[in-house]
């Protein structure tokens, strides 16, 4: 990707994003500009107007982590943004290569200790890379993906599902939220490895083949992927209210365990016993 590019369209998009009533600024009668003016950001960041410019152009090269912290102040970043921002100086000052994870192998192999860890844990637990494949799952786990399993092809990916597989709309009851977690997941990604090929080659199929997908990815958005509750409606289970933990894998750079959980008593512990008895038979698993 473009570095300068990504820099401008990040910084221009979280601009947009913040009213002057947020920033704290009077609005001054009719505005131009969606969000606030980059006088305004300047201004809350304690630096010149040419200067800010200058960076919102993509000139990141050399910045210091005080400049940074402060226009992520200025823009009111949140965790993942302000990484996000820090990635892109660091890739224009070609020194991304120091955080960039190990390549692993192009044919990933699960380790067979991680395969028993995966098979220990009785709720849903699934393992993804910064691509959004599904690499590996445990029994109740692929049960609850049975959908995006359902594709003979390869590897399921959620990109993929969400955007290309009809049934999505069905197993995420809000499909328009869970495409922006997607979307933005991949763009976070893409930030901390700029030359991901695999990052790059998905990007590039679902921006010609989804409109949604393309529409998405031009905002810019980035998140945090950590915890939470996610909404779901099994073809068998039914409807499913799961709290979710993700947990990063230290021999594992880049991968991702996420652990499925439902509240004791609920109706949705009750549906994953029914999930977990179809789960015992052949047709979970096609």
């Amino acid at each position: 990707m473009d570095n300068r590019a990504e820099v401008r369209d990040f910084l221009t998009t979280r601009r947009a994003k913040i009213t002057p009533e947020r920033a704290g600024i009077p609005a001054g009668g009719q505005r131009r500009v969606k969000g606030l003016r980059r006088s305004e950001v300047a201004a809350l960041a304690g630096m010149s107007v040419e200067y800010y410019a200058k960076l919102e152009r993509g000139a990141l090269a050399g910045v210091s982590a005080g400049v940074l912290d402060a226009i992520a102040r200025a823009l009111q970043l949140d965790e993942a943004e302000r990484a996000h921002l820090v990635s892109l100086a660091h890739e224009a000052n070609g020194s991304n290569a120091i955080l960039r994870p190990a390549r692993r192998a192009r044919q990933w192999t699960l380790r067979p200790s991680l395969r028993w860890s995966l098979d220990a844990i009785t709720s849903p637990a699934i393992l993804v890379n910064n691509r959004q494949d599904m690499l590996a799952a445990n029994h109740l786990g692929r049960a609850m993906y049975s959908d995006a399993y359902a594709d003979p092809s390869g590897v399921p990916n959620f990109a993929r599902f969400t955007f290309l597989d009809s049934a999505a709309h069905r197993f995420y009851p809000d499909w328009s939220l869970a495409a922006d977690m997607t979307v933005a997941n991949i763009r976070t990604a893409a930030g901390k490895d700029p030359h991901d090929k695999g990052v790059h080659d998905l990007v590039g199929e679902l921006s010609t083949r989804s409109d949604e997908f393309r529409r998405r990815w031009g905002s810019h958005n980035v998140r945090t992927h950590a915890t939470g509750t996610k909404y779901f409606h099994h073809h068998v289970a039914g409807d499913l209210t799961l709290a979710w933990e993700s947990l990063d894998l230290r021999a594992e750079p880049g991968l991702t365990l996420t652990v499925y959980t439902a509240e004791p008593g609920s109706p949705t512990e009750e549906a994953l016993g029914l999930l977990a008895s179809w789960a015992l038979t052949d047709q979970a698993l096609r």
